[in-house]
């Protein structure tokens, strides 16, 4: 009798063992495409093109661009050359969407942090007031490693038109707007080494910073 409960026993833990390492195993995202698309305007429109079409010599990129970082130094195009790069734009002072998207970042670079062809790039919407030391402090706050993750500050305009018309972050489609209207989004851009965006994730969303991680790693391929 004594048998037979020490068999049913272990019986039990093996099945809760086998189920608990399958929920682990499907809870971690994949892509849902072997290769992922290009996106060229601010519907984002899928393009399905080959890394090698001629297209894409003409497709639209993240232009030249010149800021500055927490360290104080300059932050261009040329940064992130041959690097895979996830861009946001926050302020230092928001108190509703930010903090929870600089937390999902946060996932992304503790994700990446040994792999040096990820990097991360958060815009200052209120670069007028959001200083160099001002990005500096916010940044040993929140415990971002200053050589994977870069707070940007600089020309508003600059920043804005990045915002709106290089990376499509925000979402009013057919809205005429000016560095006037305050720019305020919760969407992760994905680049790629060649600045093309490859992909857009709502930061606000666990599953959607899930899937943007499958997506870096299904991009990585195309370099390795």
């Amino acid at each position: 009798m004594k048998l037979y409960k020490i068999n049913s026993i272990f019986s039990c833990l093996l099945f809760f063992t086998i189920v608990g390492c399958k929920e682990t195993k499907t809870q971690e995202k994949t892509s849902r495409v072997d290769a992922l698309p290009y996106y060229a305007e601010a519907t984002f429109t899928p393009n399905w093109l080959d890394g090698d079409d001629e297209n894409l010599k003409s497709f639209h990129t993240i232009p030249s661009f010149n800021l500055t970082n927490q360290l104080g130094e300059t932050v261009s195009e040329k940064t992130f050359e041959n690097k895979i790069y996830v861009a946001d734009f926050f302020f230092t002072t928001c108190s509703g969407i930010c903090p929870k998207m600089t937390a999902n970042m946060k996932v992304l670079q503790d994700e990446f942090l040994d792999d040096d062809e990820i990097l991360l790039l958060s815009h200052s919407v209120t670069p007028e007031t959001d200083s160099v030391p001002t990005l500096k402090q916010y940044a040993e706050n929140k415990g971002i490693i200053n050589s994977k993750w870069h707070l940007v500050t600089g020309d508003r305009k600059q920043i804005y038109d990045l915002g709106r018309q290089s990376y499509f972050a925000e979402e009013d489609l057919g809205l005429d707007k000016t560095d006037e209207d305050f720019l305020h989004t919760e969407n992760f851009v994905l680049i790629d080494q060649n600045r093309h965006i490859r992909g857009i994730y709502n930061g606000l969303n666990k599953t959607a910073v899930q899937q943007l991680i499958a997506d870096v790693k299904t991009l990585k391929k195309e370099i390795d």
